[in-house]
């Protein structure tokens, strides 16, 4: 079984497993009993961990909470600011494309005091730089755009959206769940204010994540989403997850030091993918390929409905026609129909997701067996 589908979830590292193992057994203690050495320990691992996540977004190590992961960070950066919004900042600006973490908290004060205005994109999956430009006004408390798509790998240009947010005030999140192991992610250069991440997708440990948040002056005001204990200077209540956090802080220190290396030889893969692929007549990439994530290829191929290719692939590749949290719904992609693609088209996709343990072996043979596939299931649809 080859898995390409490293957008929904990575294998966790062994390197990082190592370092997690022993805070389950040996180094059990909670992270804020202040009194005997299995507090302190687990205290410090936190705190490195800390240190190691913010270093591979070039933050400040007190500027990083950890939380359950990307979508409770979502949450928080989008309720949590907008229930601490002065009287005259009710707008909130995202992308139609956005992943349903951000989505439905955007939803969900559109059903308060608020409004929200959804960016469309153009057919490459990049959003106007001149329609956000007349979305951001001096109302405006909050832009939100992803660094890179979840389903097409599309990267989004983010020091020109901070300028413009920060042209009227604005604060702005970006959630970098699947940017930040492969690319260059400062958020001091970038200008964002808050920046949400996942461990599981790089190659670290499900459960764990974390929300960056900039001191700034003033500072930016956060409801925490729950209560008890004052937990992450009072962000998050609740007890730390060392292991998970020891274990996130390992994966950013590896992400960080193979960076560069490690998103080249994935880009490698990913177009030996996308040269073997083009063999196929009616292969389609969707998004574009030159604003892409290195470990992206979403392609759609006509005459093929993607439901059975992917069945007929279920036992040999591991892939999807879209996000993780949305397959159990019948209704095609939304990222997908919002670049003008059609229903059939959507559902005619597959998003293939490389990781650090993927091999040129392994592409040549999903190559092999997805042509197979498609010619296959081709000869066999009636013909009109």
């Amino acid at each position: 079984m080859i898995y390409l589908d490293s957008h929904a979830t990575t294998p966790v590292d062994p390197k990082v497993l190592a370092a997690m193992l022993p805070f389950f057994t040996e180094h059990f203690g909670n992270a804020s009993s202040r009194n005997h050495p299995f507090g302190w320990t687990a205290a410090k691992a936190v705190e490195t961990a800390r240190a190691q996540v913010a270093a591979l977004i070039g933050a400040r190590f007190r500027d990083v909470v950890f939380t359950s992961g990307a979508t409770e960070s979502n949450n928080l950066a989008i309720k949590g600011v907008a229930a601490r919004a002065p009287a005259g900042r009710r707008h909130v600006v995202t992308v139609v494309t956005e992943h349903r973490a951000v989505l439905d908290p955007c939803r969900a004060l559109e059903r308060g005091r608020f409004r929200v205005t959804y960016l469309g994109v153009t057919p490459d999956g990049l959003i106007d730089l001149d329609q956000l430009h007349a979305a951001v006004t001096d109302e405006t408390l909050l832009v939100s755009v992803m660094a890179a798509n979840n389903e097409t790998g599309v990267l989004q240009p983010l020091a020109e959206i901070s300028r413009i947010a920060k042209a009227h005030g604005a604060c702005v999140h970006c959630d970098a769940v699947q940017a930040a192991a492969v690319m260059a992610l400062d958020v001091q250069d970038l200008g964002l204010d808050l920046v949400s991440l996942s461990a599981h997708k790089m190659y670290g440990p499900k459960g764990v994540g974390a929300l960056y948040v900039a001191k700034r002056n003033p500072p930016i005001a956060i409801e925490p989403l729950f209560d008890g204990g004052g937990h992450e200077r009072g962000y998050r209540s609740g007890t730390l997850n060392v292991a998970g956090i020891v274990g996130f802080g390992a994966a950013a220190r590896i992400c960080l030091e193979s960076r560069p290396s490690e998103a080249e030889r994935l880009k490698t893969l990913r177009d030996r993918l996308w040269r073997g692929l083009l063999r196929v007549d009616g292969v389609h990439a969707n998004g574009s390929m030159q604003h892409r994530l290195p470990q992206n290829l979403n392609v759609r191929f006509d005459d093929v409905a993607g439901e059975t290719l992917l069945a007929s692939l279920a036992n040999s590749v591991a892939v999807s026609s879209g996000a993780a949290c949305a397959t159990v719904s019948a209704e095609p992609s939304h990222v997908l129909r919002a670049l003008g693609l059609s229903d059939d088209q959507a559902r005619a996709s597959l998003r293939f997701g490389f990781h650090r343990f993927n091999t040129d072996q392994e592409v040549d043979s999903v190559v092999s067996m997805v042509a197979d596939s498609v010619n296959r299931l081709r000869r066999r649809a009636p013909s009109a």
